[in-house]
C-alpha cells in the first residue's frame, strides 16, 4: 500500500485534472488502467473507447465504473479515423491499447490484423495530431523485438509509426511514445487460462521445457504507463525491468503434479523472448527500474534524456538471461490476487437478460 501511495503522489500532476482516452478500454489492461485512474487519481474525465458494446455495458454496471460521472463510453473502432476525430475532442492524453494480438489468428487473418494494428495506429496518430493531443502512449509487446510472427511484425510497424509521429508533430504540442513489456499475468488469451482449464482433466501442452517468458502484472503494467507518461519527451520506447519465468515453473504454479506432454514450438513462436535487442541497446539508457530506448534520429534531440546509464556493448535484455526470476510462490500469489479481483468483478456485474 505504501508503494502505491508513493507512486500516486509522485505522478499525480500527470493525471489530475486531465481528460484521458483509452483505446481498447474494455480489455484486461484497459479496465485495470481506468480503474486505477478513477480510484487513485483525480482526472477530469476518462473516455473508454472500444468496439464491444457488451463489455462497455458490463463496465458501466460494475464498480468502480458504475455511476462514475468522470467516465464516458464511446463505441468506435480505431479503423475509423472519423470516429477517432470525434472522440479525441478536448482530450489531453491518449493511451492506445486496442490491438488484435492472438498469434495463430493473426497468421490466418493477416489483412484484418494489419487493418487494426497498423492502419489503426496510423489513424490514432493522425487524429491525435489534428486534435492537438498533448501526450500519446502506445502499448507494444516483446513480440515486436526482432519479430518472427505477423502479430509481432504489425506491432513493430506500429511502434515505428508512433515514434515517427513526433516528426509529423514538429513544433506542435503532440508527443508520442511507446511502452513495451512482456506477457501479462491475468490477461485474456495467455497460456495461464488454458493451463487452468486442463489441470484437472488432461495433460498440459508444453511447447518446450526450456521456454522462458517475461511476465508483468496488470497493476504494474498500468502504473508503468503512468510513469512513462511522466517521462515522455517524444520518441522513446519505455521498457520495465520485469521478471522471467520458465514454462515448467509456470506449469508447477498452476497445476502442481499434473501430467504434461511436449507438443513442440508453434509456428511464429520463440524459445525465449527479447525486450531490448542489442541493435537497439546501443541507443538505450538504463535506470533503476526501466530501460529507455531513445529515438535514433540525429535531428531529434527533444526525446533524448540527459540522465541514465549507457548500456555495455552487445547488451541484450532477454528472458533466458534475465537476472530477475518469478518464483512459483510469487506467481501463485499474483494469480490469487487476479482471481479475487475477477470474482469481485463477476459478482458485481449482476446483469440479467
Amino acid at each position: 500500500m505504501k508503494n502505491k501511495e508513493s507512486h500516486v503522489q509522485k505522478y499525480r500532476e500527470v493525471i489530475d485534472s486531465k481528460t484521458i482516452l483509452v483505446t481498447g478500454g474494455t480489455g484486461s489492461f484497459g479496465r485495470k488502467f481506468v480503474a486505477t485512474l478513477v480510484t487513485e487519481y483525480n482526472p477530469k474525465k476518462v473516455i473508454v473507447f472500444s468496439r464491444d458494446e457488451l463489455k462497455q455495458f458490463e463496465m458501466l454496471h460494475t464498480p468502480p465504473f458504475q455511476n462514475n460521472r468522470r467516465i464516458r463510453f464511446f463505441i468506435g473502432d480505431v479503423r475509423d479515423r472519423d470516429r477517432l476525430y470525434q472522440a479525441f475532442q478536448n482530450v489531453d492524453i491518449v493511451v492506445h491499447a486496442a490491438a488484435m494480438k492472438q498469434i495463430p489468428i493473426a497468421e490466418y487473418n493477416p489483412f484484418e490484423v494489419i487493418r487494426t494494428n497498423i492502419i489503426g495506429a496510423q489513424n490514432v496518430i493522425w487524429a491525435a495530431l489534428q486534435s492537438r493531443i498533448e501526450k500519446v502512449i502506445a502499448l507494444s509487446t516483446d513480440k515486436a523485438a526482432n519479430p518472427i510472427n505477423l502479430y509481432g511484425a504489425t506491432k513493430l510497424c506500429s511502434d515505428k509509426l508512433f515514434i515517427a509521429g513526433n516528426a509529423y508533430s514538429g513544433s506542435g504540442p503532440t508527443r508520442f511514445g511507446v511502452v513495451r513489456y512482456g506477457n501479462v499475468v491475468g490477461s485474456r488469451g495467455s497460456v495461464i487460462p488454458l493451463f487452468k482449464k486442463l489441470r484437472n482433466n488432461g495433460k498440459l501442452p508444453i511447447t518446450d521445457p526450456r521456454m522462458t517468458r517475461f511476465w508483468i502484472t496488470l497493476d504494474r503494467g498500468a502504473r508503468f504507463v503512468i510513469q512513462a507518461l511522466s517521462l515522455l519527451q517524444g520518441g522513446e520506447i519505455f521498457i520495465p525491468k520485469i521478471p522471467s519465468m520458465n514454462i515448467m515453473d509456470l506449469k508447477e504454479a498452476i497445476a502442481p503434479g499434473a501430467e504434461h506432454k511436449v507438443v513442440g514450438i508453434r509456428p511464429g513462436e520463440k524459445l525465449h523472448e527479447v525486450l531490448l535487442p542489442k541493435e537497439e541497446a546501443s541507443h538505450a539508457i538504463e535506470f533503476a527500474d526501466l530501460y529507455i530506448i531513445q529515438p535514433n534520429f540525429e535531428w531529434w534531440q527533444e526525446g533524448r534524456h540527459k540522465v541514465g546509464k549507457a548500456l555495455p556493448e552487445n547488451f541484450e535484455y532477454r528472458s533466458d538471461t534475465n537476472t530477475s526470476w518469478l518464483s512459483v510462490d510469487q506467481l501463485r500469489a499474483y494469480l490469487k490476487e487476479m482471481e479475487d479481483e475477477q470474482d469481485s468483478y463477476t459478482s458485481k456485474v449482476g446483469l440479467s437478460v
